[in-house]
């Protein structure tokens, strides 16, 4: 940091050892307009599951037709999910979504328990599950990346060059979310067209097979099908899992320019779109793949590409890298929203919710979320967390249909710009018990336990240095005031929200 810089915060020190913003606005600006916010919600949506594994719903379902309505219904549940949470972030109207939706709500209505919520989910969220999935998908970067160049190597020595990738990977996107939102939105605008422009590159693959009769595959329509409510519902939860991301727009509210008509409007256009890509590839893939095939290969795009592109069988590597990286990059961009939201209503390290005096962005929160993502990609073993990842997901959203309804009703006459019919939430909340309770029921397995044990320790953390504040105050203030040097952050005006 440059020496005038250091003096500044040296002059801004508070009381307690840390630095101020000395009386000026020091905050995240509103920098991301409609088409950004559509792709942002393409960046996160449209990761690598589409092109590598999307056969889950598929096998669930056993047949053509029955997949491709469950791929419909999917897209259809996320919609009515995506525009719940467009009047949450209309209402609420800041960052951080399902955690300050929660603060909102429940929040005062008990001393202890009110804000319990909020930070167990921004416990999940931040310190395990967003870091633990970005490590998943820069990983999926980093194999496919270097896949052309690896042929001849040795699997260990392969798994040190994906992990040496992903943490380079990890590194180039901590640098542009740490550096500038405007450089976030250029580079994940240009990601967001070359996504669209790979499904389309499947899509028009199987469209000129097609073309060229071969629909044996979809001849087979309903045939196959399941008749098991259970085989259903996991192929219902396949396809869902595929469309998580729904929410990442009210994630970064406070970024969104003129959020109460770009927020409703960006996710009206993102998610019909993502599921019309959604259906038509999945068309592409089983005219092309047998149902054996489909539910054996490992990349499913990448056998398709295979077998229709030729010599442009390239593009389905390169599009599942860009997508990855594209992915990764977007959910970290959301998560820092949430770490630097839960820091200022008291429930991080409060530093987390600094900003850069320069580049305005939340840059202690962007560094946390790298440090924990590297972590993960060292330990490597990580998918038994992402494997139970929908569950926790469903949960809090189900948790905020509950925040919407409460807030009808103790918030009634707070102006709402955007409205859902009462039963879209009433809905959505009893498909996500649904979710919930039905895979615990059907396969009652030790990663349950897991879960319930995550959330059994954040509510010990939470006792002990959220409501009885037992923190190592001198070492937390002299960490604090490093961070701050380190990467020129001072406290954004009203900071504090609890």
């Amino acid at each position: 940091m440059a020496a005038q810089d250091a003096a500044m915060l040296e002059k801004c020190e508070a009381p307690n050892g840390t630095a101020s913003a000395c009386g000026s606005t020091v905050k995240l600006k509103r920098e991301l307009g409609l088409y950004s916010a559509v792709n942002l919600i393409l960046g996160v949506m449209i990761g690598s599951g589409i092109f590598v594994s999307p056969a889950s719903a598929l096998e669930h379902s056993g047949s053509v037709a029955l997949c491709l309505i469950i791929w419909t219904i999917s897209g259809i549940i996320s919609l009515l999910g995506a525009l719940s949470f467009a009047e949450l972030g209309t209402v609420v109207n800041k960052s951080g979504a399902e955690y300050s939706y929660f603060q909102e709500a429940f929040g005062k209505i008990h001393k202890f328990w009110g804000p319990l919520p909020s930070f167990i989910c921004a416990w999940i969220y931040v310190v395990i599950l967003r870091p633990a999935e970005v490590a998943i998908i820069v990983m999926t970067f980093a194999e496919y990346a270097i896949q052309p160049f690896t042929h001849n190597l040795q699997e260990d020595y392969k798994h040190m060059v994906i992990k040496l990738g992903s943490l380079t990977a990890l590194l180039i996107m901590t640098y542009i979310n740490i550096t500038s939102v405007k450089l976030f939105v250029r580079v994940q605008n240009v990601f967001g067209v070359c996504k669209v422009f790979a499904c389309l590159v499947v899509i028009g693959g199987g469209l000129y097979e097609i073309a060229r009769g071969n629909t044996e595959n979809l001849k087979k329509g309903f045939e196959g099908s399941t008749t098991s409510p259970g085989g259903i519902a996991l192929a219902l939860y396949s396809g869902l899992w595929a469309y998580d991301g729904w929410n990442s727009v009210t994630v970064v509210t406070e970024e969104i320019i003129n959020p109460s008509v770009n927020v409703p409007l960006s996710i009206s256009i993102a998610v019909p779109l993502i599921t019309a890509l959604y259906v038509c590839m999945n068309v592409a893939y089983m005219t092309v793949l047998s149902y054996a095939e489909m539910i054996s290969v490992p990349a499913v795009a990448v056998a398709f590409g295979a077998r229709v592109l030729g010599p442009a069988s390239f593009l389905i590597p390169l599009g599942v890298a860009i997508a990855t990286f594209g992915c990764a990059m977007s959910v970290q961009f959301g998560i820092t929203r949430v770490c630097y939201t839960a820091a200022r209503g008291g429930h991080m390290l409060e530093v987390f919710s600094y900003v850069n005096i320069k580049r305005l962005t939340p840059a202690p929160a962007v560094a946390f979320q790298a440090i924990l993502t590297s972590i993960f990609i060292l330990v490597g073993n990580i998918r038994t967390l992402i494997e139970f990842a929908s569950w926790f997901l469903w949960f809090f959203y189900g948790l905020g249909m509950v925040a919407l309804l409460v807030l009808r009703k103790t918030q009634a006459h707070k102006h709402r710009p955007y409205k859902v019919p009462t039963a879209v939430p009433c809905f959505v909340l009893l498909l996500a018990i649904f979710l919930s309770v039905f895979p615990i029921v059907h396969d009652p397995s030790i990663k349950y336990l897991i879960a319930v044990g995550l959330m059994v320790i954040g509510i010990f953390v939470y006792t002990i240095f959220v409501y009885y504040k037992k923190t190592p105050t001198y070492i937390l203030s002299k960490f604090t005031f490093v961070t701050q040097v380190l990467f020129e952050s001072v406290p954004p005006s009203g900071n504090r929200q609890d």
